[in-house]
């Protein structure tokens, strides 16, 4: 099979086409995984139980079944966070006060965690889980709503960030804070934030609201955050954000391309999209190449291609160090054309190791989230 690949950062630039060594083969082809799948799907294991079963039988196949459904998730956040993080469902609602107002834990469970949540001073439930969070675990989220309605002393908002995904993190970010950062002027009191696990999401949104708001440098929020709670955020979701905030989130257009006579259909995963789904390329007759065109932020993307089926990386490519199962991926660096430029040296002072904002950038970003219009 005679393949070409080529990738190209603008429009505006000359297509690059990488020919192939015979004597190398072009591709390495892994069907079994991938590096950082951040969307593997959930498997539940259930066990099967006989209809003469005992009733304390039936508990303990039932608490098997919880564990073994926890089990699952947390080794699928483990991989994906790149960290060994572990949530147990079954144990009910376990959360930690970072500040005297604010407080980072796992999701709601039933009706009864909301009073649980009255007594310690809550005035704002904050959740971030997507309907599939809350199916999994099944967590009826309509009827602990109802709950908090028949209250006048608490609210419950939701603003959903896909799990295990930090670009997805990176790009909700403001639109999540702002949705924060206006109900707890409205409201006052203690604010609740949670995911599922209350690992990542819940605490990226913590510190970046710390960040942005309440003045703190994020090395510090971070090192608060971390002495009241065991978790992971993704602090370099919450660096981007914030230079994509003052910088207005310009993006380049980045191009894609596959020369293969003979495949049927060639698709990309990965890039800002996640690992979980696929973008499929168009077929250009004319100029014999499976296309993709990408308006990407500034940032680092990793990819791959999966030509009929079989998962992709191209060698002639930029491609990632292998991790410990030897997997590599495809990655594309979108930078800004000129970089001496003030917008530059923004985005990299703030996604350097340890950035603070100014007086003049944090009010900015302040008026930007009290001006930020919700969608409907």
């Amino acid at each position: 099979m005679n393949c070409l690949h080529s990738l190209s950062r603008s429009s505006a630039l000359p297509i690059q086409t990488f020919k192939f060594n015979a004597s190398k083969p072009p591709c390495s082809v892994s069907t079994v995984g991938m590096m950082n799948s951040v969307d593997r799907p959930r498997v539940i294991i259930v066990k099967a139980v006989s209809g003469s079963t005992s009733s304390t039988k039936m508990s303990n196949a039932n608490a098997n079944v919880k564990e073994e459904i926890s089990e699952t998730y947390s080794n699928t956040m483990t991989e994906a966070m790149g960290a060994v993080l572990t949530y147990r469902h079954e144990l009910g609602m376990n959360y930690n006060f970072i500040r005297p107002d604010l407080i980072v834990g796992s999701c709601l469970q039933t009706p009864e965690d909301v009073d649980k949540l009255r007594s310690v001073g809550v005035k704002t439930i904050f959740c971030l889980q997507q309907d599939p969070d809350l199916e999994y675990f099944g967590v009826d989220i309509t009827a602990i709503r109802a709950y908090v309605s028949t209250h006048d002393d608490i609210e419950h908002l939701r603003a959903e960030i896909r799990d295990f995904d930090s670009f997805d993190l990176r790009m909700r970010l403001p639109a999540v804070v702002s949705k924060l950062h206006k109900a707890i002027n409205r409201n006052g009191g203690v604010t609740y934030i949670h995911c599922t696990a209350g690992l990542g999401r819940a605490p990226a949104t913590a510190l970046a609201y710390m960040f942005w708001i309440q003045g703190y440098k994020l090395s510090e929020a971070n090192n608060l955050l971390l002495s009241k709670r065991s978790c992971f955020p993704k602090l370099d979701a919450i660096k981007s954000a914030a230079a994509d905030i003052l910088t207005g989130l310009k993006k380049k257009l980045v191009t894609l391309t596959w020369e293969c006579s003979t495949c049927s259909n060639v698709e990309v995963s990965g890039l800002d999209i996640g690992w979980g789904q696929r973008i499929p390329m168009k077929f250009d007759k004319e100029r014999g190449l499976w296309i993709l065109q990408r308006e990407l932020p500034e940032g680092r993307y990793e990819y791959k291609y999966v030509v009929d089926g079989e998962w992709t990386c191209n060698y002639y490519e930029l491609v990632t160090p292998a991790n410990k199962d030897g997997h590599v991926n495809n990655y594309v660096q979108v930078t800004d054309d000129d970089p001496d430029s003030i917008t530059a040296a923004l985005r990299a002072r703030l996604t350097s190791n340890d950035p603070d904002l100014t007086t003049s950038e944090r009010l900015q970003i302040r008026q930007f989230l009290e001006a930020y219009q919700q969608e409907a």
